[in-house]
């Protein structure tokens, strides 16, 4: 058995030595690309045309979440400099119509930051469609074997990130 077990062994260790011999030979011949999509995301005409779109379609919700902030900030500082004069009955009404006013600020402000990431979203995925069919272009023309998108480190003379910039807003 102890010789089955060792023969068995020689024959993993021999195919893995030459399956590595095999796939450093073809190594030399493999072509990496390497692309960062979060510089991509930051840099690209579409990325920053998409961000402006966003903030205009979202500054008028916004400034009026802020407004709905300040009246609540404002309206809770004057109860609590008020509230010691106040009459009881009248201090617990006022005190309700804060909680209620703080309840619709939260509302509106849940529903602005949903809507917002939705939209966020949604133009983000815009853009990493339009740069995932360049980054295919650039590797074909190139005859690249294949990119990544992400890495840890990325060696300069692989890097084709300038090129998909190009070719993304070159495209329209």
């Amino acid at each position: 058995m102890k010789t089955f077990s060792r023969l068995f062994n020689r024959h993993i260790l021999l195919a893995a030595v030459v399956g590595l011999a095999a796939l450093t030979a073809t190594a030399q011949d493999l072509r990496i690309g390497a692309v960062n999509i979060e510089r991509i995301l930051r840099e690209a005409n579409l990325a920053k045309a998409s961000q402006a779109k966003l903030e205009q379609e979202f500054s008028r919700r916004e400034k009026e979440v802020q407004g709905m902030a300040t009246q609540l900030k404002t309206a809770s500082e004057k109860f609590e400099r008020e509230a010691p004069t106040l009459p009881e009955a009248q201090r617990v009404t006022r005190q309700r119509q804060l909680i209620e006013q703080d309840r619709e600020f939260q509302r509106k402000q849940r529903e602005f930051q949903e809507d917002l990431n939705l939209r966020k979203n949604e133009e983000l995925q815009i853009v990493v469609d339009r740069a995932n069919r360049v980054i295919k272009q650039v590797a074909e023309t190139e005859k690249y074997d294949f990119v990544i998108q992400e890495a840890v480190y990325i060696n300069p003379k692989h890097d084709i990130t300038d090129k998909v910039l190009s070719g993304l807003n070159a495209s329209k």
